[in-house]
C-alpha cells in the first residue's frame, strides 16, 4: 500500500495494487473515510434587511355606528398625522395602501421610515367629523407582511 507524505492513503494506488477489491472512485481523503454527497441547493437567498416595512392600522371613534374606511380617508389621516408630527418631511414619506377592509387597513412604507411613521400615528390626536372623534390605532408593525396577516382576535387571547 502506498502512502502520501501526510500519512493518508492514496486510493488510486490502493486500487491498482489490490485489483480484486472494488472501491468507489469518488472516495477521497483518508483511508476509510467516504465522501458524503449532499443534496444540491439550487438557490439560497438570505434577506437581512428588507426594503419595506408594513403596518396594520385600525380606525376607532366614539360612535356606536359602524364606520367604513376607504383609501382616501386612510391617505388623508396618515398625511395629517405625518404633517403634524414631522412637517413637510413627514409628508414626503411614501405610503402604499395595500388593503382597506372595514375599519382595518394595511400599509407599506420604506423600512427606515417605520419608526417615524409609528410615532406620528401614535401622537396624532385624530379628527372630528360630524361631532364624532376618529383616530387611528396601530395594531401591528413588522418588516414582514406575513407577521401581520391573520392576527384577528389575538388581542382577546388572554382575556376571559
Amino acid at each position: 500500500m502506498s502512502r502520501s507524505r501526510h500519512g493518508t492513503a492514496n486510493l488510486v494506488a490502493i486500487m491498482s495494487e489490490n485489483a480484486d477489491t472494488t472501491m468507489d472512485t469518488t472516495m477521497t481523503g483518508t483511508l476509510g473515510m467516504a465522501k458524503v454527497k449532499k443534496a444540491h441547493e439550487l438557490v439560497t437567498a438570505t434577506i437581512r434587511a428588507p426594503r419595506y416595512s408594513y403596518a396594520h392600522l385600525q380606525l376607532f371613534g366614539n360612535s356606536a355606528n359602524a364606520v367604513q374606511l376607504d383609501n382616501l380617508q386612510v391617505r388623508s389621516y396618515c398625511t395629517s398625522a405625518l404633517k403634524q408630527f414631522l412637517g413637510t418631511t413627514g409628508m414626503g414619506i411614501p405610503l402604499d395602501i395595500l388593503k382597506v377592509d372595514g375599519k382595518d387597513c394595511w400599509l407599506r412604507m420604506p423600512r427606515e421610515d417605520l419608526g417615524a411613521f409609528s410615532a406620528a400615528i401614535t401622537a396624532w390626536q385624530g379628527t372630528l367629523q360630524d361631532g364624532i372623534h376618529f383616530s387611528l390605532r396601530i395594531i401591528g408593525c413588522s418588516d414582514w407582511l406575513g407577521a401581520l396577516v391573520g392576527g384577528d382576535g389575538q388581542d382577546k387571547l388572554w382575556t376571559s
